[in-house]
C-alpha cells in the first residue's frame, strides 16, 4: 500500500502511540491533507504539529472513518471493538494497536519480518498488531529462529514507564522532581529507584499476569506453534522509553556461534551491538528513537555442553522502542505490506 496515495485515520491521535504513529507518516512524506487525526472528544480541536503545519483533531466516531482507505487505531480496546468493524465495514483497512482482536480466529497477528504470509493469507479487513513485548522477543529471536527452529524461550522483561502511555511518563517525570507523593499514577509501587513487577493483573491460580499471558499467546499464533514453551517474567523499570529483554531460546538443532552471529548479518528490523571487548551492547538510551532492535550478549547458553563447537541454546540482551516497533512502526509496516 502506497501510504502517500490513500486516505489514512488515525484513531487515538494525540496519545503516545498516535503521535508516534504521525511521526512515521510525516518521515514517509504522507501529506496532511490525506489524514484524519481522531481522538476521544475531550482532545476535539486540539492541534497537533505535522510537517510545517498542523493537524486538528477530530472526534472518533463512524462518521469521520466513513471513506477511509486505512484506519490506524492507537486506541483503547473498548474503543477499538465498538468503532474497528464499522471502519472496516465501509471498507478501510483496520490495523489495531490494542488487545481487542490479537487472538479472535481469522484475525492475522502479524510481525512483517516473522510472518508477512498470514496477511497475505486473510480475508478479513481487521489486522492486530502484538503486544510490543511480543513484537520485540521475536525480532530478536527471528533470526535465530530461522537458522535453527526454535523449541522454548525464556525470557525476562525490563519495561519502561511509557508502556503504560503519557500517565506511565508522567508519574515517572514527577517522581524524579518531587518524589513518590502526591500525583497520580498507573503504578501500585514508586517508579524513581525501584523496579516492580508489571502491573497488569496476576492470575489468581497460575500466577501469571497479563503481559506474560500476551506473550505465552501471542507468540504462539504468530508462529503458528500452539505447544510452543514459553516462560516470560515481565516487570517495570524506571526508563522513559525501550523496553530491554533477557532472553535464553532453546533450538531444535544445534548451531555455531559463527552461524548464529551470520544469521544476525542481514536480518531486516534488527542489528547486532555486540561489542565484548569494550563491553558495549544494548540499553534502552542506544534503541530510543530508532527502528531496530538492537541485539547483544549473543552467546552460547553457559549451562550447556558445546558439542562440537555447537549449541542448541543461546542467549541474549535485546533493547527495543516499544512506541516505534513494538508498536507504530509495525503498524505502519503492517499497512504497507499490505
Amino acid at each position: 500500500m502506497n501510504l502517500s496515495k490513500v486516505r489514512i485515520a488515525v484513531v487515538g491521535a494525540t496519545g503516545v502511540v498516535g503521535r508516534e504513529i504521525l511521526s512515521i507518516l510525516q518521515s514517509r512524506d504522507v501529506p496532511a491533507g490525506r489524514i484524519a487525526a481522531l481522538a476521544s472528544p475531550r482532545s476535539v480541536g486540539a492541534s497537533i504539529p505535522y510537517g510545517s503545519g498542523a493537524l486538528t483533531v477530530r472526534g472518533a466516531d463512524s462518521a469521520e472513518l466513513a471513506g477511509v482507505d486505512l484506519a490506524l487505531f492507537a486506541a483503547s480496546s473498548a474503543v477499538a471493538r465498538e468503532l474497528a468493524p464499522q471502519a472496516a465495514a465501509s471498507g478501510a483497512l483496520v490495523v489495531d494497536n490494542s488487545s481487542a482482536f490479537r487472538l479472535s480466529p481469522g484475525v492475522p497477528l502479524i510481525v512483517p519480518e516473522i510472518n508477512p504470509h498470514a496477511l497475505r493469507e486473510t480475508q478479513t479487513r481487521i489486522i492486530s498488531n502484538p503486544n510490543c513485548s511480543t513484537i520485540i522477543m521475536l525480532t530478536a529471536i527471528e533470526p535465530l529462529r530461522r537458522c535453527g527452529g526454535v523449541r522454548s524461550i525464556h525470557v525476562s522483561t525490563y519495561q519502561s514507564v511509557s508502556g503504560a502511555g503519557q500517565a506511565g511518563i508522567d508519574a515517572l517525570t514527577h517522581e524524579i522532581a518531587n518524589g513518590s507523593k502526591g500525583h497520580e499514577s498507573p503504578f501500585a509501587e514508586p517508579c524513581f529507584l525501584n523496579v516492580f513487577s508489571h502491573n497488569s493483573t496476576v492470575e489468581t491460580e497460575s500466577g501469571v499476569n497479563g503481559e506474560e499471558r500476551k506473550m505465552i499467546e501471542e507468540t504462539r499464533k504468530i508462529l503458528g506453534a500452539d505447544t510452543l514453551a514459553i516462560t516470560p517474567t515481565c516487570v517495570r523499570v524506571p526508563v522513559f522509553r525501550a523496553h530491554s529483554q533477557a532472553i535464553v531460546v532453546r533450538l531444535d538443532r544445534a548451531i555455531s556461534e559463527f552461524d548464529a552471529r551470520r544469521a544476525y548479518e542481514n536480518a531486516e528490523g534488527v542489528r547486532l551491538v555486540d561489542d565484548r571487548a569494550g563491553n558495549r551492547f544494548p540499553t534502552p538510551l542506544k534503541a530510543a528513537g530508532g527502528n531496530d532492535v538492537l541485539v547483544g550478549r549473543l552467546r552460547p547458553d553457559p549451562a550447556i555442553e558445546l558439542v562440537g563447537g555447537r549449541s542448541d541454546s543461546w542467549c541474549l540482551f535485546a533493547c527495543g522502542d516499544q512506541l516505534r516497533k513494538g508498536a507504530a512502526l509495525n503498524a505502519v509496516q503492517i499497512a504497507e505490506l499490505a
